[in-house]
C-alpha cells in the first residue's frame, strides 16, 4: 500500500472535473466548503470545459488530472463530480507519475473506475467520498458527511456501526480485508479490462444509482460468473438510491441480494449509508478493514500517513 501524506490548513487542495460536465455556478457554492477548514482551492484549467456528455475532450479531462498530480502546490485532488467518462482516459494516465507524486485522491460513483485502476497499478490508497458539484453544494449535505473530510488531516480509524444506520446480516462472520470497490455498474464495466477489479481475499463495497432490481440482478450475475463475488472475504453493500422496480411484477432488490449472496462462504452485510446518499460515510479505498457481523461493525484503517 502506498499512503497520501495527510493535509493540513493552508494546503491547496485541487478540484478537476474528470467525468461529465458541471455547472460552474454550482461549484462555486461549494468551493467556501472548504476555505472554511482553512484549505486553498486551485481549479482545473478545464473545469468549465463541455464536450457532449464529458466536461473537454479526454484530452483535456486528463491533462488537469496530471497537472494536479505534478504541482507540488496542490496536496489533494478532489474530483467535482461524477456522471460518465473516467474510464475513457483510463489507460493514458501516467501512473508513474502517481506512484512519484502520491497525493490525497477522492470522489465517488463514475470515479470508481479510476480508484480501482490507481489502486491497481500503484497501491495508492485513495477515498470514496462526496464531491463538491454532486454533494457539498446540495442543500440535503449533513454534518456527518461534511465531518468524513476530517479523516485527510490525520490517521484517523473509522468504524461505522448501527449509530450510523440500521445494518442488515445476510452472511454471518468476520473477516479481515483490503477494502475495494464502489459503484456496480463502474465495477463491473472494468471486468475484461486491464483494469478488471481484483477481489481475491477484499472486502467488496457495492453500492449504485438509478439501478432497478433486474439491473443489479444483471450485474452482480455477470461479477457472480466472472468469480468475483467467490474471491471476497466479504460483501460491504452501500447504498442503493432509487432502485425501487418501474415495472411489475419484480424482484425486490432484497430478494436479489439474497439469491446472490446467501450462499457465500464471507460475511455480508447491507444499509451502510456509503454511496449516492445522505449521510454519505466516506472512507479509503485501498486499506484494511475488518468486519463484524456479531458486533454489526466495519472498522476501517487510516488512510493517510501524518
Amino acid at each position: 500500500m502506498l499512503y497520501p501524506k495527510a493535509i493540513q490548513q493552508g494546503d491547496t487542495i485541487g478540484i478537476v472535473a474528470p467525468a461529465s460536465p458541471i455547472e460552474m455556478d454550482t461549484l462555486k457554492t461549494a468551493i467556501p466548503f472548504f476555505q472554511d477548514m482553512g484549505l486553498c482551492v486551485e481549479l482545473g484549467k478545464n473545469i468549465d470545459a463541455v464536450h457532449g456528455y464529458l466536461a473537454g475532450t479526454d484530452e483535456q479531462r486528463l491533462a488537469d488530472f496530471h497537472d494536479m498530480i505534478a504541482n507540488p502546490n496542490v496536496k489533494a485532488i478532489i474530483f467535482a463530480r461524477g456522471g460518465y467518462g473516467t474510464a475513457r482516459f483510463a489507460a493514458d494516465i501516467d501512473y508513474d507519475l502517481i506512484y512519484s507524486h502520491p497525493k490525497i485522491i477522492w470522489g465517488y460513483s463514475d470515479i470508481t473506475y479510476l480508484h480501482t485502476a490507481i489502486r491497481q497499478q500503484t497501491g495508492l490508497v485513495t477515498f470514496h467520498g462526496p464531491m463538491p458539484a454532486s454533494d457539498i453544494a446540495s442543500p440535503e449535505f449533513d454534518l456527518l458527511s461534511a465531518s468524513m473530510f476530517k479523516q485527510l488531516f490525520k490517521e484517523t480509524a473509522l468504524c461505522y456501526s448501527e449509530a450510523v444506520s440500521e445494518l442488515e446480516v445476510l452472511q454471518e462472520g468476520r473477516v479481515t480485508g483490503t477494502l475495494v470497490g464502489g459503484n456496480l455498474s463502474l465495477i463491473v464495466s472494468t471486468l475484461g479490462t486491464p483494469f478488471e477489479i481484483d477481489t481475491k481475499e477484499k472486502l467488496l463495497l457495492l453500492e449504485d444509482i438509478d439501478e432497478v432490481p433486474y439491473r443489479v440482478d444483471g450485474m452482480l450475475n455477470q461479477l457472480k460468473l466472472a468469480g468475483k463475488l467467490d474471491q471476497a472475504a466479504g460483501i460491504v453493500i452501500g447504498d442503493f438510491a432509487k432502485s425501487a422496480p418501474k415495472k411489475e411484477p419484480s424482484l425486490t432488490l432484497d430478494q436479489v441480494f439474497n439469491d446472490y449472496f446467501k450462499e457465500l462462504e464471507g460475511p455480508v452485510m447491507s444499509g451502510f449509508k456509503i454511496g449516492h446518499c445522505y449521510p454519505h460515510f466516506a472512507v479509503p479505498l485501498g486499506v484494511k478493514a475488518t468486519m463484524d457481523t456479531e458486533r454489526k461493525e466495519l472498522r476501517i484503517m487510516p488512510g493517510v500517513r501524518g
